[in-house]
């Protein structure tokens, strides 16, 4: 799959990571979405990012309004809340890029990973909506306030794991217009690795009294073009 110019929804976007991201990439020129069960807070939320970052081009819509006008829809929901929104979201995924930010963490405490049932919580994404759908993991060893100062460029990379190798790289290319760089990792069987990796970061976060543990890959190009 190959879009030029793609938009994006941000299912969740009225929650903190969700309209972080939305600022960021409406800042960097891509068409944003925000998507909320209630579509009025769902545009105050955009009026917000639009007037925050001096534009007006962010959108604010239900979920499965989002989802149905957007090419690339990330999924900036909790775990706990996954369920109802796939359920909700279902009938307008086909043919969507679904990004999961979510990590899997043991729900009582963070520190530890807890492989999700079906492999990866991106498996279990993929498994829900079927093969038309192609499910990517991303942003989840991204520490949250990092997002939330999205005025300049952020340290951290981000692996992208998941579908095919063309959708990997459009999504690369889209977090990488906001300023984020992103590597390809792989197939969406090394989803495991992404979304438990931010248990190790949680744990370092602690152990050192930081708050914003991430990673940083070696030995590959690191210019936005690469």
């Amino acid at each position: 799959m190959a879009i030029n110019n793609p938009s994006i929804a941000i299912v969740g976007g009225t929650g903190k990571e969700g309209s972080a991201l939305a600022a960021r990439f409406a800042k960097a020129g891509v068409r944003t979405i925000i998507g909320s069960r209630d579509a009025a807070k769902a545009k105050q939320f955009a009026t917000m990012v639009n007037l925050e970052c001096k534009i007006e081009s962010v959108e604010g819509y239900t979920n499965c309004e989002a989802v149905g006008k957007a090419d690339i829809v990330v999924l900036a929901v909790p775990y706990s809340a996954m369920k109802c929104t796939l359920e909700e979201i279902k009938p307008v995924a086909s043919g969507k890029v679904i990004i999961n930010i979510a990590s899997s963490l043991d729900s009582e405490k963070k520190s530890r990973a807890r492989i999700n049932p079906a492999g990866s919580i991106a498996m279990e994404i993929q498994n829900f909506l079927g093969p038309q759908t192609k499910v990517v993991d991303a942003f989840q060893n991204i520490c949250p306030t990092d997002l939330l100062d999205y005025s300049g460029k952020i340290s951290t990379d981000v692996l992208v794991v998941g579908a095919d190798r063309a959708t990997r790289d459009m999504v690369i290319c889209l977090i990488r217009k906001a300023k984020i760089l992103a590597y390809d990792a792989g197939p969406i069987e090394n989803a495991v690795v992404v979304e438990t990796l931010t248990a190790v970061l949680i744990s370092m976060n602690i152990r050192y009294k930081i708050t914003g543990a991430g990673i940083h890959i070696t030995g590959v190009p690191r210019s936005e073009e690469s």
